[in-house]
């Protein structure tokens, strides 16, 4: 979501931080800016436009400093419009940059604004900012330090004062910050990958931690106010500048390289061991009497089908909840229950939250599993499962997801070896199906040119329904999702058996009615379903697997995927699903990578 980036340096660090705005473009934003320590106090560049608009207005301007800060902002409080863009300054002495959101803003902003602090915008970063100035007497880092004491919510900050030069103040709670170590340079970031290509060398700060930065290194403070130490380790951050190659939209590519991330995900996965989740993974699975998965979105989808994996093959009760709900309602917690937390940066800030509150509840067998080894989530827990997607810039996520399905289902295998529910004769065949999933997956996206007829037909409609059963009405809700995402049509998804509860009276021929139909135990009730749909007027357009024996015909259009693929086939039957909503938001003009409203790393509550 919002991205930080500042620095202190003996060069001009400017086009650096710019830099590292360019790389955290892809999570979503809809305004930038810049705030560096000239000569003559501070100066400010912000736009509402991309980052290249910003740098444009830079150059022009011939801003250049020793010590600056720099921030994507996606709005929350107050319209994405420049006087609510970061960085905020306060009478000309403070700059601030700021993610989250503070929950006790208008508190403080009525306090300040009876001291006399005039507000030129509508956000709560304005409101910390003024609180710093006001706290400020000479020295940032305490300045600072008094400041978070003030605080309620989530924020992370980096923040520069005009009388202290090569000095950049940053805290964090709730929302990530790193420290990057450079050579007679040093970096505060949001995100290790905003450093990419500048230092490798990153400490990743914790939470309540108040920490400076200058020429001579970096010193932090601890929640509780102790002076502490830390690590810092080498990573290999990467780069978000991923090359399109053949393809139009990142997403398109992340949908045809689900195939090889899959592959990836799976690459020294030999056999059915615990210790594919960690060190101790053995005696912490051993002792779960019942799963929770707490997610958000996407991966609360790849959850629900989890769901049906753990319960049908290691016979344990499993729960999924949405995690920006599980913390505020009063849960009955069990120690002995697995809390596995699934998120693709593994930074989404409720689920975190959710995570934090399960611990807190006394309920400390967690497990992570997540597409970034440096994330907070990964840290976090005491077991995890890095999935190898690689960088996926797309706001709707596609590889992420089938790769979190791959690595769920080797945890229900792992469940249900560790509770003698696995023979080896079984264990063995479900090797077989995963090694063979990627080139299962390749004859899914060979479908595309179908799916291309099927998106001219739904790029005329504004409204749509999607339907699927059992294991398959997760990955109709899937379908939904991406559809309304980057389309901008109304889709929802029932289980196929609830039409005739209410989702009836909204079939008509205008009304697109998707099936996920692949050859279960469930598909003689599905088929009765589509027969309701079609009785009352309304177009299908069912996914079948090759042996369902359904028929196109007057109002209903068939795509065949190929054979059952038994348990893992909701992973192929998501596949044309994505390219659905792909060629319909292309048909419709939309912007696919970067849909409005969206951001790809939801690090606010």
């Amino acid at each position: 979501m919002c991205g930080i980036v500042g620095a202190v340096a003996t060069r001009d660090i400017v086009p650096v931080l710019v830099e590292g705005l360019r790389r955290l473009e892809y999570r979503g934003y809809d305004s930038c800016g810049v705030a560096a320590v000239g000569e003559g106090g501070l100066e400010r560049v912000r736009s509402v436009a991309r980052v290249e608009d910003l740098a444009g207005q830079i150059r022009k301007q011939r801003l250049g400093s020793e010590t600056a800060i720099a921030h994507t902002r996606w709005a929350t409080h107050g319209a994405p419009v420049t006087h609510n863009a970061h960085p905020m300054i306060s009478r000309d002495e403070i700059a601030l940059v700021h993610n989250g959101i503070i929950e006790n803003y208008e508190e403080l902003r009525a306090e300040l604004q009876a001291r006399g602090y005039q507000f030129d915008s509508q956000t709560d970063t304005e409101v910390v900012t003024h609180l710093v100035q006001s706290l400020y007497e000479g020295d940032l880092f305490q300045a600072v330090r008094r400041a978070v004491k003030r605080l309620a919510g989530a924020y992370a900050i980096a923040v520069v004062a005009k009388g202290q030069p090569h000095r950049v103040v940053g805290a964090r709670a709730g929302s990530p910050l790193v420290v990057g170590v450079g050579a007679n340079e040093m970096f505060l970031a949001s995100d290790a990958l905003a450093l990419a290509g500048t230092t490798e060398r990153i400490a990743y700060l914790e939470e309540g931690d108040v920490v400076e930065i200058d020429l001579s290194g970096f010193r932090v403070r601890d929640a509780a106010d102790r002076e502490v130490e830390r690590e810092v380790r080498v990573v290999k951050a990467g780069s978000a500048t991923v090359e399109l190659g053949p393809y139009s939209h990142y997403m398109q590519k992340e949908i045809f390289e689900q195939p090889s991330a899959v592959a990836a995900t799976l690459e020294g996965v030999e056999s059915v061991a615990p210790a594919l989740f960690g060190k101790g993974a053995e005696r912490t699975l051993q002792g779960a009497k019942s799963v929770l998965i707490l997610a958000c979105g996407t991966s609360y989808y790849s959850g629900l089908t989890a769901k049906y994996w753990i319960e049908s093959l290691a016979r344990l009760p499993a729960q999924v909840e949405i995690a920006s709900e599980y913390r505020y309602r009063d849960s009955v917690p069990d120690p002995s229950t697995l809390v596995v937390v699934v998120s693709q940066s593994g930074e989404t800030a409720d689920t975190l939250a959710a995570l934090r509150h399960a611990v807190k509840l006394g309920q400390k067998r967690t497990l992570a599993v997540c597409n970034v080894a440096t994330s907070a989530m990964m840290r976090e827990t005491r077991l995890g499962f890095l999935t190898h997607a690689g960088v996926e810039i797309g706001v709707a996520s596609t590889k992420a997801f089938t790769t979190q399905l791959t690595a769920l289902y080797l945890l229900a295998l792992v469940l249900a070896k560790l509770r003698r529910r696995l023979p080896v004769r079984a264990e063995r065949a479900h090797m077989k199906r995963l090694r063979q999933l990627p080139k299962a997956l390749s004859a899914a996206l060979a479908l595309e040119p179908q799916v291309i007829a099927w998106a001219g037909r739904f790029a005329k409609k504004e409204h749509a329904l999607f339907l699927g059963r059992g294991l398959h009405y997760p990955i109709a809700l899937e379908g939904a999702l991406k559809l309304k995402e980057i389309s901008y049509i109304h889709a929802e998804a029932y289980p196929a058996g609830e039409l005739k509860h209410g989702p009836l009276a909204l079939v008509t021929r205008e009304m697109p009615v998707v099936t996920v139909a692949p050859n279960d135990a469930l598909l003689e009730k599905l088929k009765s379903n589509m027969q309701e749909v079609r009785a009352r007027g309304g177009e299908l357009y069912v996914l079948a697997d090759a042996d369902t024996r359904i028929a196109p015909q007057e109002g209903m259009h068939v795509i065949r995927l190929p054979e059952h693929y038994g348990l893992l086939s909701p992973i192929l039957h998501v596949v044309p699903l994505q390219l659905l909503a792909y060629h319909t938001a292309l048909a419709r003009g939309t912007d696919v990578d970067k849909p409005r409203n969206l951001a790809k790393s939801v690090t606010v509550e």
